[in-house]
């Protein structure tokens, strides 16, 4: 053997034993995080922090725009090498899962501590028993209320619809009114429907059924009815059109349903109400329990196809473990994903309020085909039609028979 291929066996040998050593190049682990989701200086703190935890892992922290992301991420699960971490909002789980392309993590919810997740989170997260998605953090409505209104209406946050009930009344005066509420908010309606023990729609077998011709449902809607005729909300629009906070910001609304964040908006567009917005939970029908609410937020998921799975474990657990869930709902307000942490937020009020409410929270039926409902979304023509005074039943009826169609299409 020559002199220079004896020394280029030698540094390959030297190569390999510093590669067993732990001194040969980390594995980089990729995760997608939508926009929005963090902060610049939440991102940078938890990459440095993490590697300098896991010195064999090179984090590369990528962010995504929320538009086309669907696409995205579907092409993603099918490629061989997909990123190791993609964050999804969380009823979008059961469309990905059912690709075949996401890591069963139900091993591993004991060591996630699962049992405190916030339901919200944690079901949609779940399909045929398994879970497939880890909460990763939520967001859900409140009640925003004019704290100069009710007191001088004499009247107290409420802790019951009926309470509820009789506090609007009594703030619906004049040009005054009670709560501002669109007719076709279908989250809060959904919210009053789980409350009465119903769904927007049930799974028999293999089969999904619209279930809003029910008892529970139409309960539901006729206390949706009563609260919403306290006030002059559009019967045949959302809270978009128009836009909800504009006319709160008119100042004759005493209450309305939004995420926190929705207080800012107010108080930019009418800076006369700065320090008057105060937040309660949605009042549930007993005093021990806050109404239901729709649990927005995102899961987090570990492509199947990843050829680092161990990697992109630690990054999940430490993303959904104590220190960065206060971290995080600090940085931005959300609500942690347990519900053990629901008091390290409690700060902020409507943070606070929101995270009260998350401990009753519910998601979307966990359908892959939900998304199709939503499309035309025959909840909200629904809710229009009761308001405008047709038969709660035969209305219901229709929009069964469209969310039934959606649910099963390709079957």
């Amino acid at each position: 053997m020559s002199r220079s291929a004896a020394l280029l066996v030698l540094a390959l040998a030297l190569s390999a034993c510093g590669t067993e050593a732990g001194g040969g190049e980390k594995q980089e682990i990729t995760v997608w995080l939508m926009k929005d989701t963090a902060t610049e200086e939440f991102v940078q703190k938890f990459e440095g922090e993490f590697e300098k935890d896991h010195a064999d892992l090179d984090l590369k922290i990528q962010i995504q725009e929320w538009n086309g992301i669907t696409q995205k991420v579907t092409s993603a699960l099918a490629s061989t090498d997909p990123p190791d971490v993609i964050e999804v909002g969380n009823t979008q789980v059961a469309q990905y899962v059912a690709s075949k392309g996401v890591t069963d993590l139900s091993g591993k919810k004991s060591e996630l501590q699962g049992d405190d997740w916030i339901p919200g989170l944690a079901d949609p997260g779940a399909v045929d028993g398994k879970q497939f998605g880890v909460p990763f953090y939520a967001a859900n409505r409140v009640v925003l209320y004019r704290t100069d209104l009710f007191e001088a209406a004499q009247v107290k946050p409420p802790r019951t619809r009926q309470e509820w009930l009789e506090a609007t009344a009594k703030l619906d005066q004049g040009e005054q009114q009670g709560i501002y509420l669109p007719g076709q908010n279908w989250y809060t309606l959904s919210g009053f429907v789980w409350d009465e023990g119903g769904d927007l729609a049930e799974q028999d077998g293999g089969s999904w059924k619209g279930s809003l011709n029910t008892p529970e449902a139409l309960a539901g809607m006729d206390f949706y009815k009563q609260l919403q005729a306290l006030g002059d909300g559009p019967k045949d629009a959302d809270e978009s059109k128009p836009q909800q906070t504009d006319v709160v910001a008119g100042g004759k609304v005493a209450q309305f349903i939004a995420v926190p964040g929705a207080a800012k908006l107010v108080t930019k567009a009418n800076p006369a109400l700065e320090g008057k917005i105060g937040f309660f939970p949605i009042p549930g029908k007993t005093a021990d329990k806050p109404g239901a609410v729709f649990t927005g937020g995102s899961d987090l998921i570990i492509p199947l196809a990843s050829s680092r799975q161990d990697g992109a474990y630690e990054v999940v657990k430490a993303l959904a473990g104590e220190k960065w869930q206060v971290e995080l709902a600090k940085a931005m307000n959300y609500v942690p994903n347990r519900k053990s942490l629901a008091g390290s937020v409690g700060g902020d009020p409507g943070t606070a309020a929101m995270a009260q409410g998350a401990a009753n929270g519910f998601a979307t039926p966990n359908s892959p085909n939900w998304a199709a409902v939503e499309a035309r979304n025959p909840i909200k023509e629904f809710q229009t039609a009761v308001l405008t005074g047709a038969d709660p039943k035969t209305a219901a009826a229709k929009a069964d028979e469209v969310i039934t169609q959606a649910l099963n299409s390709g079957k």
